[in-house]
């Protein structure tokens, strides 16, 4: 059953960079936005910003690696809004000064790092698939990077390509798992994006690297499943 519009979309880490300009540009096509941060103060400063431009986003906070706030936020999500037809998980660490190559790396960088970026993705998919699976409709987006290819693994910020490559392996898991029609989960690449994370030398807008994540968020009914995409194409794992 083809889902209603306005859609209902959650972004995770919404209050800045992509995940902000992801919430902008989904919003702008007319679907509903909850956007999520840990950053009490700059999730709601965002959210009243995107709302000031007459669109429809509220915020609802979230701590990815706490499972008390991601039971807090399926609960609302169940029970005031009723639905949710798109995840996109976004928040994402790294920790540049702590990841200079794996020969020294610390254990404690590497569990924080994959506790933010695989396994909350994980956690938030095994919490929302079952509602998807009940309106039988659904689209997943982890947001994943070229860093974490297994042609492109490097010694150095170990850390955080362990942790996209074993996102990406997440992703191909949850798509072999789940085979009903119209429930689409995929993985992309942004690029290297000016933002907080990539820094003012990054080639890509935040226009740019949001826009293969909000692709893949309205996919339309048979679209792909299973994938892991740059600009809209398909890229090897």
């Amino acid at each position: 059953m083809e889902s209603p519009l306005p859609r209902t979309i959650l972004v995770t880490g919404g209050n800045r960079g992509i995940g902000l300009e992801a919430c902008r540009q989904l919003s702008r096509q007319g679907h509903r936005i909850l956007l999520t941060a840990r950053d009490l103060p700059g999730g709601e400063a965002a959210a009243a910003a995107l709302a000031d431009e007459g669109l429809d986003v509220r915020f609802h906070p979230l701590d990815v690696t706490s499972e008390a706030s991601i039971t807090d936020l399926q609960q609302f999500v169940e029970k005031d809004l009723g639905r949710l037809d798109v995840l996109v998980n976004n928040a994402g660490i790294f920790l540049h000064a702590e990841d200079k190559g794996i020969t020294t790396l610390k254990l404690e960088t590497v569990r924080a790092t994959l506790e933010t970026n695989t396994l909350a993705p994980l956690r938030l998919c095994q919490a929302f698939l079952p509602l998807m699976r009940k309106q039988k409709y659904g689209r997943i987006v982890n947001v994943s990077s070229g860093m974490g290819q297994i042609a492109r693994l490097r010694e150095i910020s170990s850390a955080y390509r362990l942790s996209k490559t074993a996102l990406n392996a997440v992703t191909i898991m949850l798509a072999a798992a789940v085979r009903e029609p119209d429930i689409l989960i995929n993985a992309c690449h942004p690029g290297w994006v000016r933002t907080g994370m990539g820094g003012d030398s990054a080639p890509r807008s935040v226009n740019e690297g949001a826009d293969t994540i909000v692709w893949l968020a309205t996919l339309p009914a048979g679209g792909p499943h299973g994938g892991f995409f740059e600009d809209r194409q398909q890229i090897a794992w």
